[in-house]
């Protein structure tokens, strides 16, 4: 059984678009596109070519992105970010009203925007505040082995908003459970803040394994939305039937680029330094704070405290131009507030603020 009889029959017999970059290259006398000749813009680094469609997958920062992730690039797809990857895959192994996905929340949301988008099913296993929100690997598989109706199972490695990781030896004993009836999905936005080892490695062997990257999170690039979906070429190929024929712009494919040039990687390498050593300070913060009733410290960028009158203390931040995020409209974590690791003087600000609240100012 190969990995295409998961996905929607329509998407099988689909014929993807083809685009005049796609069919030929971008070098030339172009009178294939139906492009302005020249651009209204001067031309800088980043404006360059701007009158021209960008390459639908730009073959330089594949190569570059293979390197980073240590993969083959053809188990590359380029997205905006990895939100678009999560609707990709949606949109291709879901059919409205007969499919599933399957995720544990508290999560990332866009699991569960994608699936009502599609109109397919939700098959939730929440994580309890009574065990630390830790995902409850046994109901899980047992879930899984119970509903057919499955065909994907995002989970989030370290989790948002939890912090905690996705072990192994879950994850192989997932991939076992699943063979032949439903894509694991491994969202690791925030994987190198951690120690684990990126997942990317078992895709090979994994037919039914797809890993979600981004650029937004440790290679501080939030406003690029650049992100990869890692997956076997077969996947890939359903997935670049339904992507835009041009996902990346070209200022982003150029930033892009910069990002992920030999110096840059020196700077990241410095930046997840400076991150760690802030995180340490703010965890010693928030340690001594007789109204943080429980500190997730987590393996990403973020701590998830419980906190007495959250939502006021939230309110109080914010007053103090400090924003951190709540969660009014999910009932587990009512309580709870999740903290970026910002600079030092972003902390700073925050123990500023969070003195005031102790003093009851």
């Amino acid at each position: 059984m190969s990995i295409e009889s998961l996905a929607r029959p329509e998407i099988l017999a689909m014929k993807p678009y083809s685009s005049a970059r796609r069919e030929a290259p971008a070098h030339g006398v172009l009178l294939n596109a139906n492009e302005s000749p020249k651009s209204l813009l001067e031309e800088t680094g980043l404006t360059a070519g701007l009158n021209r469609y960008p390459e639908p997958q730009p073959t330089e920062l594949l190569r570059r992105l293979a390197a980073l992730y240590a993969v083959p690039e053809e188990e590359l797809l380029v997205t905006r970010g990895s939100d678009e990857g999560i609707d990709l895959l949606t949109r291709v192994f879901c059919r409205a009203g007969q499919d599933a996905v399957m995720y544990c929340p508290p999560t990332f949301g866009m699991y569960r925007i994608a699936a009502q988008a599609q109109g397919a099913g939700i098959v939730t296993v929440p994580r309890s505040p009574e065990n630390g929100f830790r995902m409850d690997e046994a109901a899980v598989l047992a879930g899984l082995k119970a509903n057919p109706a499955v065909r994907l199972v995002f989970l989030t490695s370290p989790n948002n908003p939890t912090g905690d990781l996705v072990t192994g030896g879950f994850l192989r004993e997932l991939l076992d459970t699943a063979r032949e009836r439903a894509l694991v999905v491994l969202d690791e936005a925030y994987v190198e803040f951690c120690s684990s080892e990126s997942a990317a490695s078992l895709v090979a062997s994994n037919e039914n394994l797809v890993v979600l990257r981004t650029l937004s999170k440790a290679w501080a690039s939030a406003g690029l939305r650049c992100g990869t979906v890692i997956a076997q070429p077969s996947i890939i190929s359903l997935l670049q039937r339904v992507i835009a024929p041009y996902p990346l712009a070209g200022p982003v494919i150029s930033l892009a680029l910069r990002v992920l040039q030999p110096d840059m990687m020196e700077r990241q390498g410095e930046l997840l330094a400076e991150l760690r050593r802030n995180k340490s300070r703010l965890l010693e913060i928030l340690e001594s704070r007789p109204f943080v009733r429980q500190v997730l410290p987590g393996e990403a960028n973020f701590v998830l405290i419980r906190a007495e009158r959250a939502a006021e203390l939230l309110a109080h931040c914010a007053r103090r131009d400090v924003v951190l995020r709540g969660f009014p409209a999910d009932a587990t974590l009512r309580d709870w507030l999740r903290i970026t690791v910002g600079s030092s003087d972003e902390i700073s600000a925050l123990a500023s603020a969070l003195d005031d609240w102790e003093g009851g100012s």
